[in-house]
């Protein structure tokens, strides 16, 4: 992984980051990929923990961890473990003693008669690692709390397709620092929508659907600062636009949100008002 991304992957859209990225911040990208996507892959006893997951517990709490909204056999619902309030309150002693001896008052049922300590321990983890995690919807936002991970505010809505405020603030009452923003985009965002914003960068030849143009009519009608900030936060499904929420501060998200919005939104505004 370290070789892919420091030299790119021939044939496909994977290019080089020798040069934007230092050998350490090189692995330290991919030990991230590691340690946050791969973990359970990675993992023999996590695999294990996730077939028990799939035999024992799936039918109640989901694929996801997300539980159920309708109560079972008379008890209360299935918990949500993805949740914020379970990440809480749900220590992994808890959760063993949880699956070995049950909890009474609901409908979770004790494993020690059928499960291996180690087996229990194993899916407790599995859970823990994969499950108990901040899922995003698909808008980006937590699926559970409406708020991007890690964020003390909601995202705002999506800007109308046209007659957005172009005078609406950043959210949560950020400033974007549009000369850093732009040090980030050059660096990170350019190879994909390119140095003039037309979504014509180095690597959208190789991307399917194209990266955005900031410079059509109906994005810059529609993109206002909060728009811009949340695309950017969230990213886009089915795309090649990653949610940098994942990686980046609120501030920083917001920085390059203000260079988007300054360099290419305002003037296209400005063009289209003089024809």
């Amino acid at each position: 992984m370290i070789v892919i991304t420091t030299h790119g992957k021939p044939g496909t859209a994977m290019v080089g980051w020798k040069t934007q990225l230092s050998s350490a911040e090189i692995e330290g990208v991919v030990d991230y990929i590691r340690k946050t996507f791969m973990i359970v892959i990675l993992d023999p006893r996590l695999q294990k923990g996730k077939a028990i997951y799939a035999q024992n517990c799936i039918a109640c709490h989901g694929a996801q961890g997300q539980g159920s909204n309708l109560p079972i056999g008379g008890s209360l619902p299935a918990r949500d473990l993805a949740s914020p309030q379970a990440r809480a309150e749900l220590t992994r002693e808890r959760m063993i003693s949880s699956v070995t001896s049950g909890r009474p008052g609901t409908a979770m049922a004790g494993f020690g008669g059928r499960l291996s300590g180690p087996d229990i321990e194993a899916v407790v983890d599995y859970v823990r690692s994969a499950l108990m995690v901040p899922q995003t919807d698909i808008s980006g936002t937590d699926a559970h709390a409406g708020r991007v991970a890690g964020s003390r505010a909601p995202l705002p809505k999506a800007s109308k397709p046209s007659g957005a405020d172009m005078k609406q603030p950043m959210p949560n009452g950020l400033k974007g620092d549009p000369v850093a923003g732009g040090r980030f985009y050059m660096a990170n965002c350019a190879t994909c929508h390119g140095v003039t914003g037309d979504g014509k960068g180095p690597r959208a030849y190789f991307i399917n659907p194209k990266p955005r143009n900031f410079l059509e009519p109906g994005f810059i009608s529609a993109f206002n600062r909060p728009a811009v900030y949340a695309a950017t936060a969230t990213g886009r499904l089915g795309t090649e636009m990653p949610a940098w929420n994942k990686v980046l501060s609120e501030q920083e998200i917001a920085n390059v949100s203000e260079f988007v919005f300054r360099r290419f939104i305002l003037p296209g505004q400005k063009s289209a008002k003089t024809k």
